[in-house]
């Protein structure tokens, strides 16, 4: 009987996946949700997901914002393009200037950049990446079926001049998509030198330049420079109250030239009608409550620049001189590189000894990157840092011994 049973679901199986689309069948799962899992352990501190840190969502703001948001009525459906009020309110936080008119409000940024690609990508069509790039975008595109074009990025952001000579070589593409403050993975903040050229060449040759800035409000030195292209209408802008509020209202936004909002617009009816009313009347509330905005992103800032240099001073006393990081000016992450080592296979050894990173292959595009690593220093506390790289230091220290002589050989 329970042979018959196994036989019969590997039967309905099969069968069932023969009726996948291509791309539900071609589709692949994210390394760190997939990870996150396996580090909820008690005895795993993982530097792994970007999670932000609890201690810095303003849950009192929020409990007083989500009480007016009820009283408010805010259990409805709703328009589509979000609600006129919270609108007005994203609009009065954007960095770039805008009025209610020119936000749709997004599920989360994450949907609003698959909208993008639902609305500018057909399969086949290229699409400009930085390698590494957040694994969120690519696998929204790879989603899209867009061919994917890895153009080098550095401390100074996308390699625009690697850019300007594909394009002057015939690369023809609908979008770029930049992360331009403090970058997933590499904590990259691109130089308006880039920015400005970046713009120039999507004028001189006709695409979207998808703007996505999710970490900009946390700074550690000083605020990053200006957004890319202000008042050009080839940008469109993705924001999200995700890394200044919390994650759980998944609400983000997205502004952009009118003719590629409308289409948007049409395509969010499709997926989900409307983001939550409920969502979308706390933030209302939060917008409209004098006085705690400024105070709680400063607080956001100190926690994680504490953080920041906390996991820095432990990688440094761990590692030594065979550390290779960029000190980031915000963010959530540090990006090294371990020389010899292969993160990914390293992995479940470092997870056995109680440590979590997110390898980083999971990042790359054309390049491989077999021994980076991306740590996320936001939730865990700096004890908690200082431990984690003494572990993550001893399962590298272990595999460096197993492959050279000693720590002369590595040089």
């Amino acid at each position: 009987m329970t042979i018959d049973r196994t036989v019969n679901t590997m039967t309905a199986t099969l069968a069932g996946a023969a009726l996948l689309s291509r791309r539900a069948a071609t589709a692949t799962s994210s390394t760190i949700r997939d990870l996150l899992e396996l580090a909820a352990r008690g005895d795993v501190i993982s530097l792994a997901g970007g999670l932000p840190c609890p201690e810095a969502f303003p849950t009192d703001a929020v409990r007083r914002a989500t009480s007016t948001a009820l009283d408010a009525g805010s259990l409805q459906y709703g328009a589509t393009r979000g609600e006129a009020g919270c609108r007005a309110a994203l609009a009065g936080w954007s960095d770039v200037a805008t009025d209610a008119d020119g936000v749709v409000i997004t599920t989360g940024s994450q949907q609003g950049l698959d909208l993008l690609a639902r609305c500018l990508v057909d399969p086949g069509d290229a699409v400009v990446v930085s390698d590494p790039d957040y694994l969120g975008a690519l696998q929204v595109l790879r989603g899209a079926e867009a061919r994917l074009v890895a153009v080098a990025t550095n401390h100074e952001g996308l390699c625009t001049d690697d850019l300007a000579a594909l394009l002057a070589g015939g690369l023809r593409t609908k979008l770029v998509y930049v992360v331009v403050n403090f970058a997933n993975p590499t904590t990259a903040t691109m130089t308006p030198a880039r920015r400005a050229h970046l713009v120039e060449l999507a004028e001189r040759y006709g695409f979207i330049v998808v703007e996505d800035d999710p970490y900009r409000e946390l700074w550690f030195e000083g605020p990053p420079a200006e957004a890319i292209g202000v008042g050009s209408e080839l940008v469109v802008r993705l924001r999200s109250t995700s890394k200044t509020i919390a994650p759980g209202l998944r609400l983000g936004w997205m502004t952009g030239p009118a003719w590629l909002l409308g289409a948007v617009e049409r395509a969010k009816q499709t997926t989900d009608l409307h983001t939550s009313t409920l969502s979308q009347g706390v933030v209302t509330a939060l917008a409209a409550q004098d006085g705690w905005l400024a105070p709680h992103l400063d607080r956001v800032r100190s926690l994680y620049r504490v953080r920041r240099d906390a996991l820095l001073d432990a990688l440094g006393t761990v590692f030594g001189p065979e550390l290779d990081v960029v000190r980031p000016g915000g963010g959530m992450f540090l990006w090294i590189d371990l020389p010899g080592v292969d993160s990914a296979a390293l992995l479940p050894r470092a997870l056995d000894a109680g440590v979590a990173y997110v390898p980083g292959a999971a990042f790359a595009v054309d390049t491989p990157r077999p021994g980076s690593v991306r740590l996320s220093y936001a939730t865990a506390s700096p004890d908690e840092l200082h431990l984690a790289a003494q572990r993550l230091g001893e399962v590298v220290t272990d595999a460096w011994d197993a492959q050279w002589a000693g720590p002369a050989a590595r040089r």
